[in-house]
């Protein structure tokens, strides 16, 4: 494996001024304060957003365009001019809209984008309002300064994201893969954040793979009849039997590339030699050694499948003859022939599965001088962090944009404090992000792109 630490580009100097630290700020609250929800099934408009990004980028002296499948489900897209005509082009992107948030559960206003005690405040603080406004900052600290990155950037901010893409991503990737002509290599969520897995030990993970989505409907059939009368034909204990199997079955470990790097790493750097390869490697006797870290790792060493939704019956004396339930599968690299005969097993004859939605697991390499680059510029910002590759449980844009031939990282960067819990305000209640690791962002990313 080639030197993780060396890159042979030459580093340009920081570009990141004082206003850009102000601006990502301002933005990141600017874009919170923009309700982007989005309840899945289409409902989200996400265009005041949009234009808000792209009159900054505009001001910034490029030429964004707007573009929709649906109205008001609008997507951004602009391209930085490059120093280097002949380089292969780069794309960053990242999505306007956020999941729901019920103002009753948080501390704040989760649409207020309040800026109290050095902290930002509100629903997409860090997914992914926070790197979009990274993204604006940057873009426009290179115009003040009449700086270059190395290649073309094309930045593209997109609808749909928290649902199935189909108006985002999907749409510009089959619609419009022109705008992303020479586009090799793209940098998108999730990577680079802190995490604090013992005193003094901060990692920082980079997304060089991500599992793929399978999501599935299931539908038994039965006979209806009187609830008061036998039924072997129920189709609700037909449709129960298959979840029950679903929900309990132990999915066999799987090591892809990318998992088996990061337990390299992992186990390396608190002096544990181990060989995830080797014949009776013990992965449950490495995760439980590993503390914190372990959960790097643990949800993406096997394919997956949780039962999420149940739908049955009109009337409680009436057996009806049809159900339905809804599973969110994922699957590993490499892993979805094993996924379909598996769940094919696990219905059984009485029960229909279907993917309700479906795109495939992704995986980048973490030995090649985009990663290296990557690497450094988080080092650079902080001579103590640790940076380990890591497989994003769930899935991105990422996913969409591999369509163009487009390879993807996930690179979001955040430097956070000791007991910040990153990973449960993905989604969830006080979604925060300090003001300090909005700063650290600007400043990686700035150097990350401009090397890059």
């Amino acid at each position: 494996m080639a030197d993780m630490h060396t890159v042979t580009s030459e580093v340009p100097v920081d570009a990141v001024d004082r206003t850009a630290l102000d601006e990502v700020v301002e933005f990141t609250s600017g874009l919170i304060r923009i309700d982007t929800t989005n309840r899945g099934g289409g409902d989200c408009r996400e265009r005041p957003a949009a234009e808000y990004a792209a009159e900054r980028l505009a001001a910034a002296g490029l030429e964004p365009v707007l573009l929709e499948r649906t109205p008001g489900r609008t997507n951004v897209v602009a391209r930085v001019e490059g120093a280097d005509p002949t380089a292969e082009a780069l794309l960053v992107h990242g999505h306007l809209d956020v999941v729901p948030a019920e103002a009753a559960d948080w501390s704040a206003d989760p649409f207020s984008g309040e800026v109290r005690d050095g902290v930002v405040w509100g629903r997409g603080a860090v997914d992914m309002k926070n790197t979009d406004a990274m993204v604006l900052a940057v873009v426009r600290a290179w115009a003040r300064a009449g700086v270059k990155p190395r290649r073309d950037i094309v930045v593209a901010f997109t609808a749909d994201e928290e649902d199935s893409a189909v108006d985002g991503s999907g749409f510009l990737a089959d619609r419009h893969p022109h705008l992303f002509e020479g586009c090799t290599e793209g940098i998108g969520e999730s990577g680079a954040f802190t995490v604090h897995t013992a005193p003094g030990r901060a990692l920082y993970p980079i997304a060089a793979g991500e599992r793929g989505t399978a999501w599935l409907k299931l539908t038994a059939h039965g006979t209806a009849g009187h609830g008061s009368k036998p039924n072997k034909a129920n189709a609700v204990s037909r449709l129960a039997a298959a979840v029950a199997r679903i929900g309990a079955h132990e999915w066999p470990v799987r090591l892809t590339g990318t998992v088996v790097a990061c337990l390299t790493e992992l186990a390396a750097l608190q002096g544990l030699p181990v060989d995830p390869r080797a014949p009776g490697f013990d992965l449950d006797a490495l995760l439980g050694r590993l503390g914190p870290a372990a959960a790097l790792v643990e949800a993406t060493v096997r394919n997956s499948a949780n039962p999420t939704m149940l739908s049955a019956g009109y009337k409680l004396n009436v057996i009806p003859g049809q159900a339905t339930a809804y599973v969110d599968g994922r699957t590993l690299p490499g892993g979805e022939a094993e996924f379909i005969a598996t769940l094919d097993e696990l219905t059984g004859p009485d029960v229909r599965w279907e993917f309700q939605h479906r795109e495939i697991a992704l995986e980048a390499p973490v030995d090649g001088r985009t990663y290296r680059i990557l690497r450094e510029s988080v080092e650079h910002f902080d001579p103590d962090a640790h940076v380990v590759p890591f497989c994003m449980a769930g899935g991105t844009d990422a996913k969409q944009f591999s369509r163009l031939g487009i390879t993807g990282y996930g690179f979001s960067p955040l430097k956070l404090p000791p007991g910040f819990d990153y990973w449960s305000l993905f989604h969830g209640v006080d979604e925060r992000v300090p003001v300090d690791a909005l700063h650290f962002g600007v400043r990686v990313l700035d150097r990350a792109l401009r090397t890059l």
